[in-house]
């Protein structure tokens, strides 16, 4: 029974994915897939890696993933899942790449400046 782990990263998030040959069910945090991304955005996104190799159903699916919000989270576990399925099967790595989901998004939380509001807003300029 193949099974393999992979890590996703986006923003603060990391989630650590591992694919087991089964009947299609995801697992996060211990909790259903549904409960813990209760938004179905979050939830197609996440399942794009399958749709991509057409793979729904075929593989249980554990997550543990930390760090960051549900858009983050959401992103880490797209990135694990494909790098998983590539683990699994080489021959899946194309269509993967086609379709973008093996890039990690290097966007990151710009961080706040000394003298302004926040990383780019500034305080109210006054001429005299």
């Amino acid at each position: 029974m193949p099974t393999s782990m992979a890590v996703g990263r986006r923003k603060d998030a990391v989630a650590r994915v591992k694919l087991t040959e089964g009947s299609g069910k995801i697992t996060v945090n211990k909790k259903e897939f549904e409960k813990y991304f209760p938004q179905e955005t979050h939830r197609g996104e996440i399942m794009r890696p399958f749709t991509v190799t057409d793979t729904i159903g075929r593989y249980d699916t554990t997550v543990n993933v930390r760090g960051g919000g549900m858009t983050g989270q959401a992103g880490a576990v797209k990135l694990g899942i494909a790098r998983s399925l590539v683990a699994l099967d080489e021959d899946m790595r194309t269509s993967l790449r086609g379709a973008g989901l093996l890039t990690r998004d290097p966007r990151m939380v710009e961080r706040k400046k000394y003298g302004q509001k926040k990383a780019r807003k500034r305080f109210q300029f006054s001429k005299r």
